[in-house]
Parts: C-alpha cells; sequence; structure tokens
C-alpha cells in the first residue's frame, strides 16, 4: 500500500499543471492510468493476496539422545531433533553387500535333422547378476532364492573389488532366501541384524545392491507398510514348498540387480533383505517389498547349522476380525484373528485353544492377518512353547502351544539354539 500511496500523490500535482490544455489532459490521463494500472497490478502481485504456491517441506527428522544414539520407542531421554544420518548408515552397510554374479549352462536346440547326423551344439552359457549380504565375518552371505536358482557357477564380488567363488550351503524357496559361503583367508566386513518386529512405518531406511549392474548403489525412502502378502511365491506342496509371505514394503528405489541386496535402518543395521518390486514395467515404481530381518536370521540360522530350515506350525487357520464377527463375539474393539479351523495332530490341537476363539497376540506379537502369524510362527522350531493371548466369551485368556513341523512332529532343534531368534553375531 505504500506503493500506491505515492503514487496518488504524484497523480494531483501533475493535474494542477496540466488542466488549461485538455488535449494534452486527455493524452496524460490516459497514460496515467495506464501507469496506474501497472503500479496497481505489480502491488497487487507482489502484496496482496495471492494463490499458496507448493512449499518445500523439510526432510522429517530422527530423535535421537544427546549422546547421539538411535533410542528405541520407548525411550524417555531427552531427546533433540536431528536429520537421518544416510552417511552413516552407507558407511555400515556398503562394504558388507556384495555383487552376485551366476553362470547357468543351457542346451542349444539345434535341427533333429543335424542330431541324427551327429552333430552337438556346445552348451551355452547364461549369466545374470544379484545382489547379497555378508552376515558372518567367516564367509556367509545371504541371498534370495531366485538369484542363484539352478547356477552352475556362482561368483561373488566385494565392494573392495576382491572376487571370490562361492557354494551354496542351502536354499528355502518358501522365503525366497538362500545362503552362500565365500573362503578368505581375512576376516569378511559383515553386517550387524536389527530386529525388524521393531520396525515402524514411516522410518527411514536405506537400500543397498547393485541395479543394472551398478554396483554399491544406495538409494533412500521409507518403510511404507510391513506384514504385506503380495502373493509372489508359489506353492508347491509335492516338494514341501509353502510360501511365507510377510514382506516389508517400502519406497526406496529398487531395481532388478538389487535382488538379495540389504534394506537397512539409519543405523546401518539390517532389517530386510529387498527381494521383489511391484512393477508394470520391470522397473522401479514405487513399491519395494523385503523379507524382514526375523524371518532371515532364521532362515539363516537353520541353513548354517541344518542345511534346510526346521519349520514350525500351528496348526490354526483364521480369519481377520470384521465389525461383524466383533459385535458378534462381544468384542470391545474390532482386532485380531478368528479362529475358524484347527488342524487334526497339529499343536494347537493338543492345547486348549478353540475354534472361534481371536487370536490377539502370540508372545507379546500382536496378530491381525495372516502374514503376521506366518512371520512371527516363522521364528520358531518344532518342539517351542508359544503363549497365545485370545479372546473367548468376553475375556482374555491365554493358553500354551507346543509348535510341531507339518508332519506333527516334535522335532527337537539343537540346545544352542534359542527358543526365538538371537541377533545374530558377526563372528
Amino acid at each position: 500500500m505504500q506503493f500506491l500511496d505515492i503514487e496518488n500523490q504524484t497523480l494531483g500535482v501533475l493535474l494542477a499543471h496540466i488542466l488549461p490544455n485538455m488535449n494534452t489532459f486527455k493524452t496524460i490521463i490516459i497514460s496515467l492510468l495506464a501507469g496506474l494500472t501497472g503500479s496497481a497490478l505489480f502491488a497487487f502481485l507482489n502484496y496482496g493476496p495471492k494463490e499458496k504456491a507448493p512449499r518445500s517441506i523439510p526432510l522429517p527428522v530422527a530423535m535421537v539422545s544427546k549422546t547421539g544414539v538411535l533410542p528405541s520407542g520407548n525411550d524417555q531421554t531427552e531427546k533433540t531433533p536431528l536429520r537421518p544420518s544416510f552417511e552413516y548408515a552407507a558407511s555400515k552397510s556398503v562394504d558388507a553387500v556384495v555383487h552376485v554374479r551366476t553362470s547357468k549352462r543351457t542346451r542349444v536346440h539345434i535341427n533333429p535333422w543335424h542330431e541324427m547326423l551327429g552333430y552337438q551344439a556346445p552348451d551355452q552359457m547364461e549369466e545374470a547378476s544379484g545382489s547379497g549380504v555378508i552376515i558372518s565375518q567367516d564367509g556367509f552371505i545371504v541371498t534370495n532364492y531366485h538369484v542363484v536358482e539352478a547356477a552352475d557357477e556362482i561368483m561373488v564380488s566385494l565392494n573392495s573389488n576382491r572376487n571370490y567363488e562361492a557354494e551354496v550351503v542351502g536354499t528355502d524357496p518358501s522365503t525366497d532366501l538362500a545362503v552362500l559361503r565365500v573362503h578368505s583367508s581375512d576376516p569378511l566386513p559383515s553386517i550387524e541384524f536389527a530386529d525388524s518386529d521393531v520396525v515402524n512405518v514411516g522410518e527411514w531406511v536405506l537400500a543397498v545392491g547393485n541395479p543394472f549392474d551398478l554396483t554399491s548403489t544406495v538409494t533412500a525412502g521409507i518403510v511404507s507398510a510391513k506384514a504385506r502378502n503380495i502373493n509372489l511365491l508359489r506353492a508347491r506342496p509335492e516338494r514341501g514348498i509353502f510360501p511365507i509371505e510377510s514382506f516389508i514394503q517400502t519406497d526406496a528405489a529398487v531395481n532388478p540387480g538389487n535382488s538379495g541386496g540389504a534394506l537397512v535402518n539409519t543405523q546401518g543395521k539390517l532389517i530386510g533383505i529387498n527381494t521383489a518390486i511391484a512393477s508394470r514395467t520391470g522397473s522401479y515404481a514405487g513399491y519395494a517389498f523385503a523379507v524382514p530381518s526375523t524371518i532371515v536370521q532364521k532362515v539363516a540360522r537353520d541353513l548354517m547349522t541344518f542345511g534346510e530350515v526346521k519349520r514350525a506350525y500351528i496348526g490354526i487357520q483364521i480369519e481377520p476380525v470384521t465389525e461383524r464377527i466383533a459385535e458378534k463375539l462381544q468384542m470391545e474393539k474390532v482386532e485380531g484373528c478368528a479362529i475358524t479351523a484347527i488342524v487334526p495332530g497339529s499343536g494347537a490341537a493338543n492345547s486348549e485353544i478353540e475354534i472361534d476363539d481371536v487370536v490377539l497376540a502370540i508372545d507379546g506379537m500382536q496378530i491381525s492377518n495372516f502374514p503376521e502369524l506366518q512371520e512371527c510362527i516363522s521364528q520358531y522350531h518344532p518342539g517351542d512353547q508359544v503363549v497365545v493371548r485370545v479372546w473367548r466369551e468376553a475375556e482374555i485368556l491365554e493358553v500354551t502351544i507346543q509348535l510341531k513341523d507339518r508332519n506333527g512332529q516334535l522335532a527337537q532343534k539343537p540346545a544352542e539354539l534359542s527358543q526365538k531368534n538371537d541377533i545374530l553375531i558377526n563372528s
């Protein structure tokens, strides 16, 4: 408004001098009106009301204690906002992520007439690549099963440009995981595990891998969701393959070649193995999925110890609780999963659990859908006991169930393996 006031004072002085000459007056009036219109427009555009333009939003901050250590969610110490340190997370994890290159011999199909004449075409070598994560200093590496499936040769390249020939220790198609082993005279850089059970939606994460053969690539995003079942893995009952899907979803950029790589938190600790993307083009479209570290460490430990996974089953079928079910069962909240069937001969069948019980939690882990149930039980061995918290007839009860394998056996595990997974120690 100050700019407009100055313009009005100048107009009064000019009019007093030009009134005798009307033609000149008209000309000048038109010029002044044009000038005032331009001035008013300028002032309105710069000082008056305007539509709000999109504003840049600062990056979310993580809360840290004064010691600089990222606290757990229940830490009540005084906190100071600080941007997540992607540099620190990358430095802690990038050297533990390797480039996995595979070769597979395939037979070349030739004209049958040539075969009759005794001609044999040489085998072709199909090459592919992915990523892997070193989980122990003595050379054990976790990757995806589909990265090394049917491979005749496997080579592993470290971030330091050292190359090793790798052997397959064991595979688990049910979770799309595999463990490799390389032999080195020197200790290898390994990653530290974090507990994916305590990972929260919205947390910052980094994806580390080798997309499109671009080694040691780091991308950032957040945890978009947990316990995702995307029907990626195919059931093969004749081979004993029953898919377990409870993926961490992230919007960190993941592309072909990232498979088997690391999903880490801002402390550079492993929370998942990047496995799949949702895309109509084959390239990243904002949806990537990782196997949670709780599943990874159980599968890896079993493959390193037995060469196979000792998998436990609870023996129940469930469905998420709806408003209708909650009202029928007199529940105060719409939560948990209702038991619809109990498998004969299973651990559940030999317990006090009943049909129409609503499972609220298992050993303190909240259960709201089938993927969460799978993820929880996948951390145990046959013979382990779990405490199931259930809603029954308007009260909460606790029922103890001894888990069995799929054949209803109480296969015992070695004493050195804890009931529930401990965090793998990088030795």
